[in-house]
């Protein structure tokens, strides 16, 4: 039985999530810089049975893709290509930034430690993942 993997990409840093191997509970993994991404899939992949990567699509709120799409769609189809035997699929990502700042301010998070991206870009792709499971009702 696969895991779940969760991408949240960006330009600088990719944040990462990823299901325990029934399908529950989403967790963070961590976050790399972007130029490093398909190195650290490379050697997770190669431990892990990952068996779909879910990749945070940014829509607004008229439903349109946004700016940053000319740089995931190419990354999307660098993973189709790399990975043809995984499932690649998209969920909206819409508002998870916000979602994950809210998250770390109720969990009583310091401000300095709020500050981290590479931390709100991880907490980023376990909300996606989560949306998603729920969405997908595994």
């Amino acid at each position: 039985m696969g895991r779940i993997l969760a991408i949240d990409y960006g330009r600088k840093r990719v944040g990462l999530a990823v299901t325990d191997p029934l399908k529950i509970i989403a967790n963070g993994l961590t976050t790399v810089h972007s130029k490093d991404i398909f190195l650290f899939l490379a050697d997770y992949i190669s431990k892990e049975d990952v068996e779909t990567i879910v990749v945070g699509y940014p829509v607004n709120l008229k439903n349109e893709g946004s700016q940053s799409l000319q740089f995931i769609n190419p990354f999307i189809n660098k993973l189709i290509e790399k990975y043809p035997e995984i499932k690649i699929d998209t969920y909206d990502e819409r508002f998870t930034s916000k979602m994950a700042k809210m998250a770390m301010i109720e969990g009583g998070m310091k401000k300095k430690n709020r500050q981290n991206k590479a931390l709100t870009d991880k907490i980023s792709a376990v909300i996606i993942l989560q949306s998603y499971l729920e969405f997908k009702n595994i």
